[in-house]
This record gives structure tokens, sequence and C-alpha cells, in this order.
């Protein structure tokens, strides 16, 4: 089976990395900027599990790609995706399977709509990563999980396929019969704590020490409601863990748009925050106050101060 990892950042490169250390056949598709540093550096992965270095890691340019492969893995961010379909589109064939790791749910009706819905898996990760200034991956957590699976649930030949490749990788894989369902709690737990440390400007303690809980509670219950209403209720399990995550005291966590703000870089306000508060039902979406809408809001004016500084 022939993988195609789009990019090697923190995601594609910790991954990738892991499936290319396992001895599986992946090459990974880089803009000509990455493929001149990893051709100097090579691929270095630093993480709790064990460091890696692969000095000349498999690699292809947009332009390059000459036969289709088994299953593209895309980990891009939500607004650099029109540009990314168009750079793999030349590795998708017939029997080709993408495999998306983006949060959110928008995502899959454009991978759908491009290639067709058929190709296209659920998928999701947990893993806290960057890439440092020298391109190396840090991985920053004790967690490495991926999960994927048929959108519409059960089984099928082509994941089982592709869990039989992840199996003896150095991450944890999980084939899921309910991947839509994983999707949307993990949707509602990133919208929460991104709209929540984005707006509060501060990590999960920092917010519970100045009285903050009920605040953080209300906007992860109320991204909870917006998933059932879309038929998506999270589990007793998850809303347990969200809800103890999103208040623990002492708790350093900051998500990860919050930190893209710190560095005045691209957020995926839209796609994570505006498009969940979009599926909201009318009496939710009209109420005031709503936390995750102020959140919203919070995302945006800091687009459109970014847009004016780069004029």
């Amino acid at each position: 089976m022939r993988f195609l990892v789009v990019g090697a950042g923190a995601l594609g490169g910790y991954f990738g990395g892991r499936l290319l250390e396992a001895g599986r056949d992946l090459t990974f598709l880089l803009r000509p900027r990455r493929a001149a540093q990893i051709a100097k550096t090579g691929l270095v992965v630093q993480s709790p599990f064990g460091n890696l270095q692969l000095p000349s890691p498999p690699h292809v340019l947009a332009e390059d790609i000459r036969a289709p492969f088994d299953v593209v893995v895309v980990g891009s961010k939500a607004y650099d995706l029109d540009a990314t379909m168009a750079s793999f589109a030349p590795a998708v064939g017939p029997d080709t399977v993408i495999l998306p790791l983006l949060n959110g749910m928008s995502h899959i009706d454009r991978l759908a709509e491009r290639f067709g819905s058929e190709r296209v898996l659920g998928g999701l990760c947990m893993i806290s990563a960057t890439l440092d200034d020298e391109g190396r991956v840090l991985h920053l957590n004790d967690m490495h999980g991926l999960a994927f699976g048929e959108r519409a649930g059960g089984r099928s030949a082509r994941v089982d396929a592709i869990a039989a490749q992840f199996a003896g990788a150095k991450f944890d894989a999980t084939l899921s019969g309910n991947i839509s369902q994983d999707m949307w709690e993990k949707w509602v737990f990133i919208a929460s704590a991104a709209g929540l440390t984005s707006l509060m400007r501060a990590s999960i303690g920092d917010i519970a020490s100045a009285g903050g809980r009920d605040v953080a509670l209300a906007i992860f219950d109320e991204c909870c409601a917006i998933a059932a209403h879309n038929g998506f209720a999270p589990r007793p399990a998850a809303v347990e863990r969200g809800r103890a995550m999103m208040t623990a005291p002492g708790s350093p966590m900051t998500a990860s748009m919050y930190k893209d703000i710190v560095r005045g870089a691209p957020i995926e306000a839209d796609h994570i925050v505006g498009d969940l508060l979009g599926r909201a039902p009318a009496a939710l979406s009209s109420s005031v106050p709503s936390v995750l809408r102020t959140a919203y809001v919070h995302l945006k004016a800091y687009e459109a101060r970014r847009a004016r500084e780069a004029a």
C-alpha cells in the first residue's frame, strides 16, 4: 500500500515519520522550501516516545507526481485546503482513499465535492506537536493517537487494509466504527477550547483561577447543544472528560488557535468556530449572551485587524 502524506509539518512529519520508521511505503508531498530544508537536515522528530531522524525521507513535489497513490493523508490547515487539494489531485486515482486529519467537518464536504464522497474517509488525530525554527518536529505531550474509519460507520476492506499498515507503527491507531461521532466530539472540545482561550488570552488554569469556571462550562455546553441538534450529542464519557479539561485548576493548556493569534498567524476561525455556530438551532444562536458567538466575533476582529495591517 502506497501512502502519500501531504506535507511534513507537525502532524504529517510525525505520523509519516513513524510510518517510515515502521518500514511502510510512504512519500511526502512537499513544497520546495520544506523539501530544501529536509534535504539539508533530514526529517527530525523529537518525542517522549523516542526520537527519530530520517536523513533522506522519500518526497515529491506536486509537479512531479506521475501515478496515483493508494492513500493520501491530508493534515493541512483549513484555510490552505483549496491549494492543498490542487497539489495532490494528480495523486488521486480511481481507487485512491483520502484520509483527512483536519478539525471540524466542512473540509469533508469540500474534499467530497472535489474528489467524490466515496473516496473520503473520516479521521482525526490527538497530538500536540509543532515545528521549531530549524524544521524539527517537536512532540509536546504524551498523546499520539490517530483514529479513522468509514464515515457511514462499520468496517470495510480498505479501512482494514489501512489498519494493518498502521499496526506496528509507533503511534496509537484506532479503526473506529463511528468516526463521525468521534469527529464531532473532538470538534466540540476544540471549538470550546479555541474560543475560550483565544477570547480570554489565557490558559485554562488561569481562567479557572480568575473565577471563570462558569464561562468555560457555558461555551462547552453550548457546543455540546449544537452537536446534539445535528444528531451527534457527545457521549457521557466525552462530556465528562471535556468539562473536566475545560475547568482544570492549574492547567497550562491553550488551544493552538490562541498560539497562532499570539504569533500573528492565520487562524481557522470560520472552519472551527464559525461553522459550528452556523449549525446552531435558532433558539440557541439567538440567545444572549452566547459565549461562542462572542468568541467568534473576537476571532473575526483579529482577522480583520491582521488583514488591515498586512495591506
